[in-house]
């Protein structure tokens, strides 16, 4: 993949150092090198250039002694595209043009790809969902069926049973709880499935 090297502060302040021509068959980085203080660094296409390349936003801000990327998107085109890139620094204190050359891509297909009508057809199982999204999507349907009401009631009965088993001392009190539990836990389990 073609980079465009641009060198940014590097004579003087807001100084820009690029080639004078580019030429390119696919996206591209800009790759904005600053030597010097921080600056803002405006990219454009011309109306030629725009209708094939694509920049994310024009606008950059370029750290002190730092490097920045930019990526260029561009289109397939079926005949060479020829345009200019303008590099604005300083507020528009200084400008630079780099022609810009798009050609046709050399990686696409003379023909067209053939897709098999199988590739069509849906997986014939269903992907398992993960034990973490199970748990979401169980809570997510207690709380449209209304159950967060009774599972808090059913919250506060568990610790008001633990309560009771743990005041009396009874082993009768704790076999009651435990099949208490057991039913709560199963109704949940329901409620949820």
């Amino acid at each position: 993949m073609p980079t465009l090297d641009v060198e940014l502060n590097g004579e003087a302040v807001h100084d820009i150092d690029a080639p004078d021509s580019f030429v390119t068959d696919g996206p591209f980085p800009v790759v904005l090198e600053n030597s010097g203080r921080s600056t803002h660094v405006h990219l454009h296409f011309d109306d030629e250039l725009d209708r094939v390349a694509t920049l994310d936003e024009g606008n950059h801000f370029v750290a002190d002694e730092a490097t920045r990327h930019v990526h260029v998107s561009t289109a397939d085109v079926d005949e060479r595209v020829r345009g200019k890139l303008k590099i604005v620094t300083g507020y528009g204190s200084n400008t630079r043009y780099v022609d810009v050359r798009v050609d046709p891509s050399s990686d696409s297909p003379s023909e067209p790809v053939a897709v098999d009508e199988t590739l069509s057809a849906p997986p014939e199982q269903t992907p398992e969902v993960p034990p973490g999204q199970r748990a979401v999507n169980a809570l997510d349907r207690l709380v449209r069926r209304g159950g967060v009401a009774g599972a808090a009631f059913g919250l506060i009965a568990v610790v008001a049973a633990v309560g009771v088993a743990l005041a009396a001392d009874s082993a009768v009190v704790w076999l009651a709880v435990g099949v208490a539990l057991m039913t709560a836990f199963g109704a949940v389990l329901l409620a949820v499935t």
